[in-house]
């Protein structure tokens, strides 16, 4: 049976489930539970993307550009959250490890576990054969609407400087040109 793929303008697929995220006040890794319903109660964006593995080289450089562009999510009031079909434990070993020993070090979002793959498979992104998730990135607004989707091949990383400006273009609630940014004028 082939996957569904979540549909814009829709509600987003709900889901639920365990994190890892570093703690800056309390200087540690904790473990912790996520899900979308409590973030739409808060009255939050969502921004989740989907990465292949832990330990991987690609994987890196998208989970740090995220990371540098945090505040940007922050001040647009959305829950950063990036998903692969690792585990807890593979997660916070990740984030232990020192970037110049293959690790990820401490990232100011959480890491979303989906072992289960049912998180992947319901956002149609999981490679069923691989058990892993192919690179997607998915926009929710505070009511739990998807507004946005992209995605890659395990192979191409993604712009993570284009999830900003779109994010803030679909937060306007008006039509954007192309290249729009904040701003500018809307049509």
């Amino acid at each position: 049976m082939a996957p569904t793929i979540p549909r814009i303008g829709k509600s987003a697929p709900l889901f639920e489930g365990d994190t890892v995220r570093y703690d800056s006040r309390k200087k540690e890794i904790l473990y912790d539970k996520i899900s979308l319903v409590n973030i739409i109660a808060d009255n939050q964006w969502t921004v989740l993307f989907f990465y292949p593995r832990d330990f991987s080289s690609l994987c890196p450089t998208e989970i740090h550009s995220f990371n540098r562009r945090f505040k940007d999510f922050e001040k647009a009031n959305a829950v950063l959250i990036g998903c692969s079909t690792d585990s807890t434990y593979s997660h916070k070993a990740w984030m232990e490890k020192p970037r110049t020993k293959g690790g990820i070090d401490k990232l100011s979002y959480p890491l979303l576990a989906d072992p289960s793959l049912k998180i992947s498979t319901s956002y149609g992104v999981l490679q069923r054969e691989l058990g892993q998730a192919l690179r997607g990135t998915f926009i929710i607004n505070d009511e739990g609407i998807l507004l946005s989707m992209t995605i890659n091949p395990a192979w191409t990383g993604r712009s993570v400087d284009e999830t900003v400006r779109t994010l803030q273009a679909l937060q306007t609630g008006a039509a954007c040109p192309a290249g729009w940014r904040p701003g500018r004028k809307t049509l």
